[in-house]
């Protein structure tokens, strides 16, 4: 039986285009502008980082799972308002400069966080907001689900979110996107590993639940220290990639955690972790 979220933790005024819901050591964060698509405004923007912030010091909790309300995961960026600040007197500069420096530092906070965090899209997930499923650790995807990053359609070549999605696919997949916008359905954003796996419309939320409840059930001192050792070692020469992985496993290897795996292995009973 899917156990469903239980309590919503009350978020200042500010931030309600973001809920979040905690339950059995999973937090689910939820984009909450379906009116727009859930377009990162800068107001999600500031909701999503505050969250993240927040995370990162909860003990309590062992996965993160980002969802959306509405039709939509997220349209990305919001183009009103950052088309409003065209009359400002540098024609927009200082505030488009500060609106991807947000979101390029909101994104980073997902990669730092220690806990491994779930998307599960919905719907589509454009630009900006493909580029928060690629930066995500891992992602479920309903058959409704399309994935693009069309900004050279409208002029506005969707260099950030290249950052992630170059990063998630081989490079003629990701340029294909890049330059020709089209929308990439579920099933090819799995095969070119966008997103884990595909679920029928409706289940994504429950499978992205389920997966994370899976690896809520590990020990968090390890889990955290394998996603951090996985992105540093993933951006290192191979002999660097090779030192550095060496001495994290020697030190994984003297935490109380992995001398209890190794003794629960051995004598055929499931192990109790001290997260440490």
């Amino acid at each position: 039986m899917t156990a469903q979220p239980t309590s919503v933790r009350p978020l200042q005024p500010s931030a309600r285009v973001v809920l979040r819901a905690d339950s059995d050591g999973i937090a689910v964060l939820t984009l909450n502008r379906p009116e727009a698509r859930n377009s990162l405004s800068e107001a999600m923007l500031h909701a999503l980082s505050a969250e993240f912030t927040a995370l990162a010091g909860d003990r309590g909790i062992r996965a993160v799972v980002i969802a959306a309300n509405g039709p939509a995961f997220s349209a990305g960026h919001d183009l009103k308002e950052l088309t409003a600040r065209r009359t400002d007197a540098d024609r927009g500069r200082h505030y488009f400069e500060t609106i991807m420096t947000r979101c390029s530092a909101m994104m980073q906070q997902i990669v730092d966080l220690p806990q491994p965090v779930i998307a599960a899209v919905q719907g589509p997930a454009a630009a900006a907001g493909c580029q928060l499923v690629a930066t995500c650790d891992l992602a479920v995807a309903s058959t409704a689900a399309r994935f693009s990053t069309p900004g050279v359609d409208i002029g506005l070549f969707c260099s950030t979110p290249m950052v992630a999605l170059s990063r998630n696919v081989a490079r003629k997949h990701a340029m294909e996107m890049l330059l020709t916008g089209e929308m990439l359905s579920a099933e090819d954003a799995a095969r070119i590993g966008l997103v884990n796996r595909v679920v029928p419309a409706g289940t994504e939320r429950d499978a992205a639940l389920a997966l994370a409840r899976t690896i809520a059930a590990k020990s968090t001192a390890v889990v955290k220290l394998g996603k951090r050792a996985f992105y540093r070692q993933i951006e290192l020469p191979l002999g660097e990639a090779y030192r550095y992985t060496a001495a994290v496993m020697v030190e994984n290897m003297l935490a109380r955690d992995a001398e209890e795996g190794f003794n629960a292995f051995i004598e055929k009973r499931p192990p109790r972790w001290e997260d440490r």
